[in-house]
């Protein structure tokens, strides 16, 4: 949680968390079952840029200690971030260059 930036969002109810509050606590969850691999689906869509620096330093980390993390995204900045970038253009998947 505290990686996360969500420690203080313990006790309150769903109803009242912002959407990028709401995304933040879905990824949590998810690296707390400490899985092989991670599949991200646009991790960081209609985050703030704070925001997005959080989750991308988790994937990061996670990748860091040998998870394999799999990033979905139309963001040519989170695809910037990666070790290895892949695009699908015309039903063709290629390496970025």
């Amino acid at each position: 949680m505290d990686t996360m930036d969500i420690s203080a969002l313990a006790n309150q109810r769903v109803t009242t968390l912002s959407g990028g509050e709401k995304q933040r606590i879905a990824i949590a969850r998810a690296l707390v079952l400490n899985p092989s691999l991670i599949l991200a689906d646009e991790p960081t869509g209609n985050l703030d840029p704070k925001n997005r620096d959080i989750i991308l330093s988790a994937l990061y980390e996670e990748h860091k200690n040998g998870r394999a993390v799999l990033i979905i995204t139309h963001d040519e900045n989170v695809s910037k971030c990666t070790n290895l970038c892949m695009v699908l253009e015309g039903g063709v998947l290629r390496e970025s260059i």
